[in-house]
């Protein structure tokens, strides 16, 4: 396993990474917006560690709004990992091949936990 770091969903995901940005004396890096302007994706980078943010495009309730982000060091390990999780679980994103050049899945396992896999192929 390359990282393990929570994802969070959030309304006004700009602001949010600001407030935190300036609460932890944190750095924001790779913010990437839609068209709408609605963000996609950024990191807020704290210490040694980072943490994930995107706004919720509204199929994210508060509550079930953090997730955990694992990269995979392999399409092996991120094809073990995804099977044994979906097992008395759901399958919310299939594992695919995604435009961004990595095997990713997204899943709720069997004890509620949310899961957002990423093998990034070379």
């Amino acid at each position: 396993m390359r990282s393990a770091s929570p994802y969070i969903f959030v309304d006004n995901c700009i602001e949010v990474i600001e407030f935190y940005r300036n609460l932890f004396s944190g750095e924001i890096r790779n913010i990437q917006l839609d068209d709408d302007g609605k963000c996609v994706y950024a990191e807020l980078f704290l210490g040694g560690g980072s943490i994930h943010f995107s706004d919720t495009f509204g199929q994210t309730q508060k509550g079930d709004n953090v997730r955990i982000s694992l990269e995979c060091e392999s399409e092996e390990e991120i094809r073990r990992v995804y099977q044994s999780l979906i097992v008395d679980g759901k399958i919310t994103f299939e594992l695919q091949l995604t435009s961004w050049g990595a095997l990713h899945a997204n899943v709720v396992d069997q004890f509620g936990v949310g899961w957002l896999l990423n093998f990034q192929q070379s």
